[in-house]
C-alpha cells in the first residue's frame, strides 16, 4: 500500500491535489460537490481524483447515485503515517 500511496499522491502532476482532497476526507466525509466547493477546482477535476483515489483503495464511497459520501479506506487508515509524510514532503 506504500507504494500505491506515494505514486497516487507523490508520483503524477494531479497528486498534491488528491492529497488534498485525502486529508479534507479523514477530517470528515464528504461528497464530490463538497470538495469542488471548498478546493475552488472544477466538479468533473475532483471526480477525476475521487475516481483516481478509489480505484487505487485510498479512499471509499457510500455507493450512493446522487451525494455519494467519500472518506479514507481502511487500508489508507493502516497506512496513514505514510499519508502524513507524503504530505508533509510535497507541501514543502
Amino acid at each position: 500500500m506504500d507504494t500505491v500511496l506515494w505514486q497516487t499522491l507523490a508520483g503524477t502532476r494531479g497528486g498534491p491535489n488528491r492529497a488534498r482532497i485525502l486529508r479534507a476526507l479523514d477530517e470528515r466525509p464528504r461528497n464530490a460537490n463538497q470538495l469542488a466547493e471548498e478546493f475552488d477546482l472544477a466538479y468533473n477535476t475532483i471526480r477525476h481524483h475521487l475516481d483516481v483515489l478509489e480505484d487505487n483503495g485510498v479512499v471509499e464511497s457510500s455507493e450512493a447515485d446522487y451525494g455519494t459520501v467519500y472518506l479514507p479506506s481502511e487500508r489508507a487508515r493502516t497506512h496513514w503515517d505514510t499519508v502524513e509524510t507524503i504530505i508533509t514532503q510535497i507541501e514543502e
